[in-house]
């Protein structure tokens, strides 16, 4: 995937609660804007669909299943 140049550009963001809601709107606009997302949520169907739409419009994105009320997966999260 190649990340379009934009204020994010180079940059690496970690965002939970991707799968859904303001999570995935946050997701997809640093994803727009060039950052490279790593995104967690308990949702897995949610976070890949998430993922699928960052990849579609060309954005690069991964995903963790994270349970961020569990500090050892969100250590994983940010692990990546």
């Amino acid at each position: 995937m190649t990340a379009r140049a934009g204020r994010l550009h180079g940059k690496v963001a970690v965002i939970t609660g991707i799968a859904s809601g303001i999570g995935r709107a946050t997701a997809l606009l640093f994803a727009r804007e060039g950052a490279i997302v790593v995104g967690g949520d308990r949702d897995e169907v949610g976070g890949a669909e998430t993922v699928a739409m960052a990849h579609q419009a060309g954005h690069a994105m991964a995903f963790v299943p994270t349970d961020a009320t569990d500090g050892s997966s969100v250590h994983a999260l940010i692990d990546g």
